[in-house]
């Protein structure tokens, strides 16, 4: 039982900690909304543990952040380091994906908790928008001290173990302080943490509305009676206040009708874990809102806390959504009118919250909520902002004055729908990055976006603009009329036209119709007189990518959750295009490079035949570290395959010295043994962070003696000239660039007349999901069944053969997920009169495909 209280005392203490720390950076950054991240049980994750100010069930996207996000609560833990965003414009420039998902103007700072090795979480404050720069935006100082006081105290309650200091679970959402808290009525108390008795003045018992006699005199009766919701608080703050750690600002708390109430602390004694504690509880008085004046509107009015719970109505609110005053006092507006939660009115309500500007929409009344005929399905909404409250206005649609009759929005046959809600807005988004994952070009990248986007928002026309030293030049086009984007192909960044406006402010930019966009940029050719279009900008980790224009053949309006769909799109298209740019030019690079260090032409011998084949794996990556090579040595001929780890330049560059260096041992008709390991010894002086593979074999055509030695190398496949083709058991050592030490055995084996030897690389025989032995399997059955054409009288060549292995592959495989080569030699067989038969070829040229 003792560890059970203690648990909870722990667990009191830390909610405590991270309210106060909350509350606390309000006014240290004069912000509106404060939250604390937390490390969690799973590596890279963080929690959202505290959020004060906002309503929990609003953001629960953000509830949940891995660390390698390009977010700035990411950044802040991943660095160290303080984020501070003034305003919409620079979080935009900075972090599109966290601008496209919460498109309102306000600002941020984001403070990591210091912990021992790394920070424990971060610290977030959310403000207004300011036009300062970041260096005049706010004192920095009080909330890193607030942050590093955080971080001390939780290393005190975890006694110093940083790992115990973890968030699992929802986030606690408690409300920020009020800015002028009235105190209507107040009373005082006293506590002894001893005997755990609460002596309360008459004021107290009269505020909380208890007799002489009803009040037990506890502590957990004061909890109780104050706020029931908040009693783990109230607790956990009077025993801190014995030990001199009083909160630093009175605590907010929810009474059991739903009032406000405020509670001050402070020890009375020397503050050593026993000292008495004195309190005093405010009791506001009634909203402004709610002072009889509003009962007398027409229009139904009810205001809302900053945490979603309905603290107002007035009677006319009452007879709009058919529900009793009393019974909507007091209950979220979730709970209470479920019609106005979801997409797209969740993303208005985060408006009103996050911005200061008033949102206006229509919402649709369900058919039991109607307060009688005449009065229309459709209410008018308005909400207004304010430091405390959000207040919200409600009128029949046909009483307002509007310019177009509010209409349903039409849901796709297609669209996937839980409850009332379609899952749509988060499909269009998720399709678009699964495609996106197997476009590698830029050119792929755009199809992707034409195929996936255009579709989902019933656009016909598509424009894709990409940054190059300060001019923005067209990669792809649809739908516009010929010709007509080719004057702003190669455009300034000074132009006065939307494509660049949108990249060079970060804002996107939407034109319900034509006219709109003529009236915004006068003179501005355009491609038709009806229609719509977005301009939006391709902004990669902060960094300008280009833009992408959308065009609609007719006018249409763009719903807010329209627009944070499409600049979340944006974010998506441009980290895509980004990637693709990188690759392209290291893919020229690598190609270039590995075509020169590739042999061009096989050495030959008049009694061997080779052939090889090198088969790019997946699909745009055609470079990599494989290689293979035949070189004389000196009466014989040296086979060589080999596969450094990786892609890229790097490997290839890697694949390059390596190849050098076995065929400059190969020259010298070193052992297969001292070839290896030379090589391996070349590998580790070199120090390329890389390790390879090889398999080397070195073949007296006379006597058909082969000596073979790998390096953690899949095993030569052999077909003797009466069909039996096995897997040769070849001792082999570890991976060149691993162990100096290392040792490779050579293997001798016959090679007979009409013989042949398969080498390859993984990439032809591996396949996720599937044991590497069922591919070497497979093509070994491929080597029989090709190989069996070859050594008849007019069959196939080596080279044929080699073709149809490397087919039959990649056809058993699906696709290679590497780059794949195949090295194929035969011993040709001698006719009777001495010369060689129709099997003995001259020079086999290496193919590329």
């Amino acid at each position: 039982m003792a560890g059970s209280d203690e648990a909870v005392r722990t667990r009191d203490r830390l909610a405590a900690l991270l309210v106060d720390a909350s509350t606390g950076a309000l006014g240290a950054a004069g912000g509106r909304v404060a939250g604390v991240y937390l490390r969690s049980g799973t590596p890279g994750l963080l929690r959202l543990s505290v959020l004060a100010g906002l309503p929990g069930p609003l953001f629960r996207p953000w509830w949940r952040l891995h660390v390698d996000r390009p977010f700035p609560v990411a950044d802040a833990y991943r660095l160290g380091v303080q984020v501070i965003l003034p305003n919409a414009t620079e979080t935009m420039r900075r972090y599109p994906q966290f601008a496209a998902g919460l498109p309102f103007p306000f600002g941020s700072v984001h403070v990591p908790v210091p912990g021992g090795t790394e920070p424990l979480g971060v610290l977030c404050v959310l403000r207004p928008a300011v036009t300062d720069t970041v260096d005049e935006l706010l004192d920095r100082e009080p909330l890193a001290r607030l942050a590093e006081g955080l971080g001390a105290e939780l290393l005190a309650l975890a006694d110093g173990d940083e790992s115990a200091v973890f968030w699992e679970g929802e986030p606690m959402c408690v409300r920020p302080p009020p800015d002028r808290p009235a105190q209507a009525a107040a009373g005082r108390f006293s506590w002894d943490p001893v005997t755990s008795v609460v002596c309360a003045d008459d004021r107290l018992h009269a505020l909380l509305g208890l007799r002489p006699g009803e009040f037990a005199g506890t502590d957990a009766a004061l909890a109780q009676a104050v706020a029931p919701a908040d009693a783990h608080r109230i607790l956990a703050a009077l025993r801190d206040a014995a030990a001199g750690k009083p909160p630093n600002a009175p605590l907010v708390l929810r009474a059991g009708d739903g009032t406000q109430r405020l509670m001050d602390l402070w020890p009375e004694g020397a503050g050593d874990d026993e000292s008495p504690v004195a309190g005093v509880i405010f009791h506001p008085g009634p909203a402004a809102s709610a002072d009889g004046a509003a009962d007398l509107l027409p229009q139904g009015v009810f205001c809302l806390d900053r945490l979603g719970q309905i603290v107002y109505a007035n009677p006319a609110m009452a007879r709009l959504t058919g529900r009793a005053r009393e019974w909507l006092l007091g209950r979220e507006l979730w709970d209470a009118l479920p019609w106005l939660g979801g997409p797209p009115y969740d993303d208005h309500l985060r408006g009103a919250l996050l911005a200061p500007d008033s949102v206006h929409f229509h919402v649709q009344r369900p058919a039991g909520e109607r307060d009688g005929a005449g009065e229309g399905d459709w209410l008018a909404v308005s909400v207004h902002p304010g430091a405390d409250l959000l207040t919200f206005t409600l009128a029949p649609a046909s009483r307002m004055d509007t310019t177009a009759e509010p209409v349903p929005v039409p849901r796709a046959s297609g669209d996937t729908v839980v409850g009332d809600r379609s899952l749509a807005p988060l499909y269009r988004p998720i399709a678009l990055a699964i495609a996106l994952t197997d476009a590698v070009t830029a050119r792929q990248v755009s199809a992707v976006v034409m195929q996936e986007l255009l579709p989902a928002f019933g656009g016909r026309r598509l424009a894709i603009y990409l940054l190059q030293d300060r001019h923005l030049y067209l990669a792809w086009e649809t739908g516009f009329p010929q010709g007509f984007l080719a004057p702003f192909d190669g455009v300034g960044l000074d132009a006065p036209i939307p494509g660049v406006e949108t990249l060079t402010t970060g804002r996107p930019l939407f034109f319900e119709s034509m006219e709109q966009l003529a009236a915004a940029y006068p003179g501005l050719a355009l491609d038709a007189d009806v229609g719509a279009r977005a301009f939006l900008p391709l902004i990669a980790s902060g960094r300008p990518v280009g833009s992408c224009i959308l065009g609609f053949d007719r006018p249409r309006g763009f719903s807010t959750e329209e627009r944070t769909v499409l600049t979340a799109l944006a974010g998506l298209i441009a980290q895509a295009m980004e990637r693709a740019r990188r690759y392209d030019s290291e893919a020229a690079l690598a190609r270039g490079l590995q075509q020169a260090l590739l042999p061009r032409r096989l050495s030959a011998h008049p009694q061997v035949e080779t052939a090889g084949r090198y088969l790019p794996g997946t699909q745009g990556m055609d470079v990599g570290g494989d290689w293979y090579d035949v070189v004389e040595a000196g009466d014989g001929l040296a086979l060589v395959i080999g596969d450094v780890q990786g892609h890229g330049v790097q490997a290839a560059a890697t694949m390059g010295q390596l190849r050098s260096a076995v065929r400059a041992f190969a020259l010298g008709d070193r052992p297969p043994d001292e070839v290896l390991s030379g090589t391996n010894h070349l590998l580790i002086d070199l120090d390329p962070g890389q390790f390879a593979s090889c398999c080397y074999l070195r073949l007296d055509p006379a006597t058909g003696r082969a000596r073979i030695a790998r390096a953690g190398h899949p095993p030569p496949l052999l077909r003797c000239p009466d069909g039996r083709t096995r897997v040769l058991d070849i001792a082999g050592g570890v991976v060149l660039g691993v162990d100096p030490h290392a040792r490779y055995p050579v293997t001798e084996l016959p090679l007979e007349p009409d013989a042949i030897l398969a080498l390859y690389t993984d990439g032809l025989v591996e396949r996720p999901g599937t044991d590497i032995d069922d591919g070497i399997t497979a093509l070994r059955l491929a080597l029989a069944k090709a190989g069996a054409a070859a050594c008849r009288r007019g069959g196939r060549s080596l080279a044929a053969v080699a073709d149809r292995l490397t087919a039959t592959a990649r056809l058993a495989t699906d696709r290679p997920d590497d780059v794949a080569l195949l090295l194929a030699a035969r011993r040709a067989a001698a006719s009777r009169d001495g010369r060689r038969s129709h099997c003995a070829r001259g020079p086999a040229a290496a193919h590329r495909s």
